[in-house]
């Protein structure tokens, strides 16, 4: 028998573009890390009732953008030097495999475009821009996704990267790791991309990402 299908209801459209508006709030910004989330305010903010806000602050507590504890708070997470280690392993362990099946599929034009970005990562990590690191080298990495042509990678990735990397958001994040080597690594990764070399990528992105391995 044919099995039934149903569109998206409306309920659930409000919910997703709730959680996309709240989402974007938080990566850019506007909501800052620490900052607590009131029912009323995000109402009176975004024009919508309390449930389909409450199910889109669920849905980013699970990403880990968001910090929940029944009637006490719900707040924007707040990045932990003690989590950066375990953070950059677990994007190492995602982004490693994209890399190593992204790079084979890329166009001329799309890698041109990933080695642009990565051009400009390599520059704000001479120049210690710690700031523009923090938002700009997700970026890159979302770019090898958009490519990698696997979508259960994908959606694993999209499900989880924003809150791990939001979790590496720290004003000293270049106290916590050996900058000069993680800028090395980033060219490494450049030149890997520009030449095709998805195994010396993958490693070059492991090692970005603090994974054990290579002797370097």
């Amino acid at each position: 028998m044919p099995v039934p299908t149903s569109a998206p209801t409306e309920h659930q459209l409000l919910r997703d573009t709730v959680r996309h508006k709240i989402h974007a709030a938080i990566m850019d910004g506007t909501l800052e890390p620490g900052e607590r989330l009131n029912d009323d305010e995000l109402i009176a903010w975004l024009g919508v009732s309390r449930t389909p806000i409450r199910e889109a602050l669920s849905q980013l507590a699970r990403a880990g953008l968001i910090e929940m504890a029944p009637n006490r708070y719900t707040r924007v997470t707040t990045p932990d030097p003690d989590e950066v280690l375990e953070a950059m392993q677990t994007l190492g362990v995602l982004f490693g495999g994209v890399v190593r099946l992204a790079v084979p599929r890329l166009t001329a034009g799309t890698r041109k475009k990933v080695l642009a970005q990565l051009d400009k990562t390599i520059a704000e990590f001479e120049s210690h821009d710690v700031p523009a690191v923090n938002h700009d080298a997700l970026d890159v990495f979302a770019l090898f996704v958009a490519e990698c042509g696997n979508d259960n990678l994908q959606r694993v990735c999209r499900d989880t990267m924003d809150g791990l990397a939001f979790r590496l958001r720290l004003p000293n994040l270049d106290e916590l790791v050996d900058w000069d080597q993680m800028t090395a690594d980033f060219r490494r990764l450049r030149e890997a991309t520009e030449s095709g070399d998805n195994i010396a990528a993958e490693l070059a992105t492991e090692a970005i990402h603090l994974l054990p391995g290579e002797k370097r």
